[in-house]
């Protein structure tokens, strides 16, 4: 048997390894337009490879159907995980919050450990060969780059991914591929990325960094709450808590519905207590500058900015703040709205969401109900985890799933 997969990253890794194990016969094609493996490996968790989470379950994960995940969390949980990480040499460090990193805090160790198991396998890479097609004719796929035609194979993998940092080599190539077959797809976009707001004065504050509450209204209603570090940039806003409500936010964006952030700079203050602190701060000190003494609770790039926009002039006394001004000061430090209006894109992206249809795709065997011998496994499908090593864990259980059935004739 003959087998084709298409995308050397962490799905289409592990799908190689286990079916060459279970199946010693088989011959494997591993194709990649790079240079060499897992080059979004290597750049997870800025280089120390955020590779798992112990805790992955169904809620971690968005799309229109993340029930679809369920089979594939529970046969390969993060105990098979480990199962397999430690089959081929690679030992896991555990932090507190659930996040799996390898011992050796550096992803190179990963991708040099994989690559040694599918050399020890006798895995065929075929790298710098960018898949353009793929056709079945009968029972036989034919596997086509730029330049040339790879034939006779019984079963295809497509593991390419989508088209989040393509820099790394990402494209929808895989996606498109697989419509040539019947498969239809959600709307594709950036997921955990940084947001673009109408702020005006953006770039007066860019480099603050500030734990905060954040609340996403779509069309003016809330829809969720997420705490975490917000960073101001010059574009606007990232930081975690950014990154992780853009998941929430970029879809709608796209639809062109009304998206927009309410920070709160100040959760764990009363709104009235932190009035009263602002009231007494003035009034004890009321021939100081309003902007100056404002540095005391926000940082130096935030106070005139703030105060311009309560229309406090920056060289204002505290002693002529009057009540409403101090009101609407409270309101901008619990209440900052920013009217989102793109994203920094599939660049600057850790993921993507949308994606090939998860009804048309077996979730035991990752197998295509559309065509026979065809297999969608990883970021390529309408699946798309939270920041934390949920995306990578479901790309090797998807990939362990498909590399089960492959061995099977």
């Amino acid at each position: 048997m003959k087998i084709a997969i298409i995308g050397a990253g962490a799905a289409g890794i592990i799908s190689a390894i286990t079916a060459k194990r279970l199946n010693k016969n088989i011959k494997i094609d591993l194709f990649d337009n790079n240079s060499a493996i897992g080059k979004k490996i290597l750049a997870s968790g800025n280089g120390r490879c955020n590779i798992s989470n112990t805790q992955a379950g169904v809620e971690n994960f968005i799309g229109e159907n993340p029930n679809f995940t369920s089979y594939a969390l529970k046969e390969f949980d993060y105990k098979a995980f480990e199962k397999f990480c430690k089959s081929i040499g690679l030992l896991l460090d555990i932090k507190e919050t659930n996040k799996v990193y390898p011992l050796s805090n550096e992803a190179k160790s990963v991708v040099n450990l994989l690559e040694n198991e599918l050399e020890n396998l006798g895995v065929n890479l075929i790298l710098e060969t960018k898949v353009i097609d793929i056709e079945k004719t009968k029972n036989k796929f034919t596997v086509k780059s730029e330049d040339k035609e790879f034939k006779d194979y019984d079963k295809v993998v497509i593991s390419s991914g989508l088209g989040a940092a393509p820099q790394l080599g990402a494209s929808e190539e895989g996606m498109n591929i697989a419509q040539k077959f019947g498969h239809t797809y959600n709307l594709t976009y950036p997921s955990l990325v940084g947001l673009h707001t109408n702020f005006e004065q953006a770039s007066r504050i860019q480099g603050v960094k500030k734990e905060a509450n954040v609340s996403l209204y779509l069309d003016g209603k809330k829809e969720c709450e997420i705490y975490g570090d917000v960073l101001f940039t010059k574009y606007g806003l990232s930081g975690f808590a950014i990154l992780d409500i853009s998941q929430h936010a970029v879809y709608p964006l796209s639809l062109y519905q009304d998206v927009q952030l309410s920070i709160n700079l100040f959760p764990n203050i009363n709104r009235n207590e932190l009035l009263g602190q602002i009231e007494n701060l003035f009034k004890t000190l009321p021939n100081s500058n309003a902007v100056l003494l404002l540095t005391g609770i926000v940082s130096n790039k935030l106070s005139p900015v703030i105060c311009q926009i309560n229309s406090i002039d920056k060289e204002t006394k505290a002693k002529d703040i009057n009540a409403k001004q101090i009101r609407s000061l409270i309101n901008t430090l619990t209440n900052w709205r920013f009217k989102i209006t793109d994203t920094q894109g599939f660049k600057h992206a850790e993921a993507s969401g949308g994606g090939i249809r998860t009804d048309e795709v077996d979730n035991k065997t990752f197998e295509s109900k559309k065509v026979e011998g065809l297999y969608l496994a990883g970021e390529v499908l309408d699946i798309v985890g939270n920041r934390g090593g949920y995306n990578l864990h479901f790309a090797w259980a998807s990939g362990y799933l498909a590399g089960l059935s492959l061995a099977k004739k």
